[in-house]
């Protein structure tokens, strides 16, 4: 069964004032691009043998990744485990739950390497006692980036075959790699742009307080080659946050991880003086709906931005 949805962009430019095109995720089946991934991982394991009905799946994931193997397990008789952590949205742990799949919670962050590492080590724990689970891990997964090398990567480019540059957000790596591989070998003029949050280590980087899910890391994936990215860009959350209620009020309802690619690639631009003639296109995860009760409420940007300088809620 085909959950995904290929070809829907939408021209920014009268929302950010810049040619940049948006590729839309958020109408897969589950919600997000994290679907392609969550189904190559899993159709890998079948090819291999690896997978019987109802086998347990076990990942770790701030969110959209649980609630794509969510979709995919119930799918096809599988029982799925997520663990995620308290910044993990209620709308997407209930969704998780809704779907049939167990969802464990961490609530302390590993002193050294943060909240990702303190799931590694949980998801680790319960492999040890249950033998019998499947960890998929999509940080060193390379069916990770080979979904999005198989679908993301050939959309884009049969959309725009005169593409010059391609923003991708840094969460897992795994839609980077994935798009970074394919127009390697298909079409290398591409430039690849990174973009990750400030805080996140995956470019060597200082590890810092991140709130928002989706992009960063706390430990750096395995599946990331460096090789294959042209630049980076880092993104602080009050320019995520920011950009993300300018969006919604030009009547689109994206994520975070959006709100973070969308600012680095129009900093990246600005920087580059980007004109007109350049073929831009940056890839939106997924939409807002599971963020209505933390980046878009008022409340909530107030309570966790206290201590620091909380992102001006009016722009």
């Amino acid at each position: 069964m085909d959950f995904n949805v290929e070809d829907l962009y939408v021209d920014l430019r009268p929302s950010v004032g810049r040619r940049l095109f948006l590729k839309c995720e958020g109408f897969n089946f589950a919600g997000s691009i994290k679907l392609k991934a969550a189904t190559e991982m899993v159709e890998a394991k079948e090819r291999g043998g690896e997978l019987f009905p109802g086998a347990t799946l076990i990942e770790s994931s701030s969110g959209n990744m649980g609630v794509a193997l969510s979709t995919v397990a119930a799918s096809r008789g599988y029982r799925f485990i997520c663990v995620t952590d308290v910044r993990c949205t209620p709308a997407a742990r209930r969704l998780m739950e809704a779907l049939g799949s167990e969802v464990h919670v961490i609530t302390e962050p590993d002193q050294e390497n943060g909240f990702l590492a303190a799931r590694l080590s949980y998801v680790r724990r319960l492999c040890a006692a249950n033998p019998d689970y499947l960890w998929l891990n999509q940080y060193a997964n390379e069916g990770n980036w080979m979904g999005h090398y198989r679908t993301t990567g050939s959309e884009i480019a049969k959309a725009f075959p005169l593409l010059d540059v391609l923003f991708v957000g840094a969460g897992t790596t795994g839609t980077l790699m994935g798009c970074a591989n394919y127009f390697h070998e298909n079409q290398p003029s591409v430039t690849i742009v990174a973009v990750d949050a400030v805080g996140s280590v995956t470019f060597g980087e200082p590890s810092g307080r991140r709130l928002i899910p989706g992009l960063g890391t706390s430990v750096r994936p395995g599946i990331l080659d460096m090789s294959y990215v042209d630049d980076v860009v880092h993104v602080s959350e009050a320019d995520t946050v920011r950009m993300c209620r300018k969006l919604v009020r030009r009547g689109f309802l994206f994520g975070g991880s959006t709100g973070t690619v969308v600012s680095g690639a129009l900093a990246w631009m600005k920087a580059n003086s980007v004109g007109d003639d350049v073929t831009a296109v940056a890839i939106s995860p997924d939409f807002g709906t599971n963020y209505l009760e933390t980046i878009y409420n008022d409340e909530w940007l107030a309570r966790s931005y206290d201590a620091q300088q909380p992102p001006d809620q009016s722009t």
